[in-house]
């Protein structure tokens, strides 16, 4: 890996609708990096390399699917791969504003509104939604015109509407959070923000939305899909994360900063949820430090 975590500069221009990269090659390094852009990466006879995308990393198993949205880290690398076999790589980005607000807010678009704003966590797609538009994903690639612009809505719209989405990062990483489903939990999660170096209360956040301890806890049920107490882990998480990729302070000091009240709670949770002690998450981002 480079020594950063740079920006990359797109050969898209302001005039472009999108790009498609269609590539096979035996070497699987992408260093980390990040740009404005959207970007959706279909790789095939990859098994055993290493994706990261923010503070996720994963040993892919087969072919895979993955979109992140403008500004998140994301790369690959040679990892457990077989240096001699062949990776197909098909890229495809295309800008923030290719789709207008007044656009995405029309009902029919609702699903692609949704895929958009979750790529901002990174998105892996399950094997049975790779078997349904690898094809198109293959066909763009050699489509020109208008059609391939078609073909694009379309491939976004399959994607939007398919199951198993698994989103990658923990919810602070993202760098532009937008609950624009849920004001409410929009207004909790800028208080936990807020607060999280410090112990936070069921009471007094169910109090911030003027609701009791049992009507709260149902509400961010509902739209986080987790507990409360694991509502605010994940945000500390992700401060957590971001601070053993970018700064040089110690694990312990990373603990207490982020909100954990001991180091063994601290280590216990972030294992949990990253499937690595914090020490195992930094060693693989060694030399990241800066974003240029």
């Amino acid at each position: 890996m480079k020594d950063s975590i740079h920006r990359e500069i797109t050969p898209l221009k302001e005039n472009d609708c999108f790009l498609v990269f269609d590539r096979v090659k035996q070497d699987f390094n992408f260093p980390v990096h990040f740009h404005p852009e959207y970007e959706l990466n279909y790789i095939s006879n990859a098994e055993g390399a290493r994706r990261i995308v923010g503070d996720h990393i994963y040993e892919i198993e087969g072919d895979e699917l993955v979109m992140v949205g403008p500004n998140l880290y994301h790369g690959w690398e040679d990892f457990n791969n077989d240096p001699k076999k062949q990776i197909h790589e098909i890229t495809i980005q295309f800008p923030h504003d290719l789709f207008s607000s007044d656009m995405l807010n029309k009902n029919i678009l609702n699903p692609v509104k949704e895929l958009l704003f979750h790529s901002q966590r990174g998105i892996a797609f399950s094997m049975s939604t790779i078997s349904q538009v690898k094809d198109k994903i293959v066909s763009l690639s050699q489509k020109r015109g208008f059609d391939s612009f078609i073909e694009l809505q379309t491939l976004l719209y399959d994607l939007a509407i398919s199951r198993e989405q698994k989103l990658l990062t923990n919810l602070s990483f993202q760098r532009s959070p937008d609950f624009y489903n849920s004001e409410r939990i929009e207004k909790v999660y800028n208080y936990v923000r807020e607060n999280f170096q410090k112990k936070i209360m069921l009471e007094d956040a169910a109090q911030l939305l003027n609701m009791s301890v049992v009507s709260f806890t149902r509400l961010i049920k509902q739209r986080t899909g987790k507990s409360f107490i694991d509502f605010v882990n994940e945000i500390r998480l992700g401060f957590a994360t971001r601070l053993l990729i970018e700064s040089n302070k110690s694990i312990n000091e990373i603990c207490f900063e982020c909100g954990f009240n001991n180091l063994s709670n601290f280590n216990r949770i972030f294992k949990k949820k990253q499937g690595s002690t914090p020490s195992e998450f930094r060693s693989s981002f060694t030399g990241m430090r800066n974003v240029y």
